[in-house]
């Protein structure tokens, strides 16, 4: 192991055995492409667990990025978890804010492309980001500037959408016209919304050459933004191959012995963390919502993620939470570790619904189909709403945001149809991922494209040694 003093924050550690057994498999290939995947926050891992168990298994050439955007002892769990520590070839130590990130990502970028131009002047390293994280929409940037390639994109083209009716909402009662607006086509690009996750990916697909939406809604984002349509491949999402590998794994102590209080009841799992909702005024009225859903007999299971947390104690709600958790129909937990806890507790019967603002819990409960309430104005995952098996609450009113809910929970024929919602994300999608991927390093592609190859006229090989 070694470091790279950046200048700013902690040093980068490179670990130099892996790129020598990487990018000598490359060679032996008969090309000199590198796959770099980065990882960045708790939902990375599980989502690029397959990506990586693919290039093992198609023997592409791979070395894992940690950019550390999510680092402590939990959230950063999933690099044990699944296995990423292994072939951890560079881990750039991130901390701080958003701020801090984002400058040391751009710093220690440029610091980590001289060393591959250094020490590797003939292999072309490829990074490959995921979806919208900071890192996915500052990493290709710096990568750009820094080395004049571009990466591939996974999880391209989110892009927030909402009903149009909804600027009925303020003064609105009725759930089921609430229901109506969302359940037809009449909808429209929106990205204020998750902030600063609609930027993060917006400016990702900017420094892409490669992009690999979800579904044909996403590309059609991204064509429409003027995107080569021949470098967007729509192949489902990477979720759905690791929910199909936990499904079948041993999750030696169970979610239900971590938590007995979750053994008796049907519950609603819920979590919020989106910046935009731990503002006072929506915070306020989501838990106000919490306390009459529990009030009215409803058992939620609410998980206290960081954000959620610094939210609760920064307004003075913690005694408001510590009440809850005296009854039998409420439970506030930390951040569940292992990410199987959360399939099994997904996939039993001791879980009715979720109530979330999450982007890939949207996914998730998709293809296990299980009715999702998503907290939120505008969704980056519209698809599922569209397909009936997911529903936007928007943290408007307390009354409004019940109304909706328990309508849903009450109306038999409604709830059964969330539960038979098709399943959206493919299968076997790394797997087809990988392939691409290898059929573009098999080619040599360079990964950077100028209007003139774009246009059909003629195609230049590279960057001039000067720029």
């Amino acid at each position: 192991m070694i470091k790279l003093d950046a200048a700013l924050g902690m040093p980068i550690h490179i670990n130099p055995s892996l790129f020598e057994k990487s990018t000598s498999l490359a060679i032996s290939q008969g090309h000199n492409r590198v796959l770099l995947i980065v990882t960045a926050t708790k939902p990375c891992f599980y989502k690029l667990w397959g990506v990586m168990n693919e290039c093992i298994k198609q023997e592409l050439p791979f070395i894992i990025l940690h950019s550390g955007q999510h680092y402590d002892e939990i959230v950063g769990h999933g690099l044990k978890e699944f296995s990423f520590d292994e072939f951890l070839g560079i881990d750039y130590n991130l901390r701080g804010d958003l701020v801090d990130k984002s400058a040391e990502l751009f710093v220690k970028t440029k610091v980590f492309a001289n060393y591959c131009k250094t020490e590797y002047p003939d292999i072309l390293f490829v990074p490959y980001v995921n979806g919208d994280t900071m890192t996915a929409g500052i990493f290709p940037a710096a990568w750009l500037f820094s080395t004049n390639h571009m990466c591939i994109h996974g999880e391209a083209g989110l892009r927030s959408m909402a009903p149009k009716q909804f600027n009925k909402l303020t003064g609105f009662e009725s759930p089921s016209d609430l229901i109506e607006w969302q359940w037809n086509p009449n909808w429209e690009v929106i990205r204020n919304e998750p902030f600063p996750e609609q930027y993060d990916t917006f400016i990702a697909g900017a420094g892409c050459a490669c992009h690999f939406p979800p579904v044909n809604l996403n590309a059609d984002h991204l064509i429409r933004e003027g995107y080569d349509p021949s470098t967007v491949h729509v192949v489902g999402n990477t979720v759905v191959d690791v929910i199909s590998a936990k499904e079948s794994k041993n999750v030696g102590i169970s979610v239900f012995d971590e938590y007995p209080k979750l053994k008796n009841g049907n519950w609603l799992r819920m979590d919020i963390h989106r910046r935009e909702n731990l503002n006072p005024k929506r915070f306020e009225t989501i838990v106000s919502f919490v306390e009459q859903l529990v009030e009215q007999g409803h058992y939620i299971a609410f998980i206290e993620l960081t954000g959620t947390k610094l939210a609760i104690n920064k307004y003075g709600l913690r005694e408001r939470f510590d009440s809850l958790n005296e009854k039998d129909n409420f439970i506030l937990t930390p951040i569940w570790k292992e990410y199987c806890h959360v399939i099994e507790f997904l996939r039993s019967e001791n879980c009715k619904a979720i109530l979330t603002d999450s982007g890939s819990m949207q996914e998730e409960m998709n293809q296990l189909q299980k009715p999702c309430f998503t907290i939120r104005f505008s969704t980056d995952r519209p698809e599922t709403v569209m397909a009936k098996g997911n529903l936007l609450v928007p943290p408007l009113r307390t009354e409004q945001m019940v109304g909706i809910v328990e309508h849903v929970l009450n109306n038999e024929d409604i709830f059964s149809n969330m539960k038979t919602a098709p399943r959206l994300y493919g299968s076997n999608v790394s797997n087809s991922i990988v392939k691409i991927i290898k059929t573009l390093f098999k080619n040599k592609d360079q990964f950077f494209y100028w209007a003139t190859e774009r246009l059909g006229i003629y195609k230049d090989d590279d960057f001039p040694e000067y720029l």
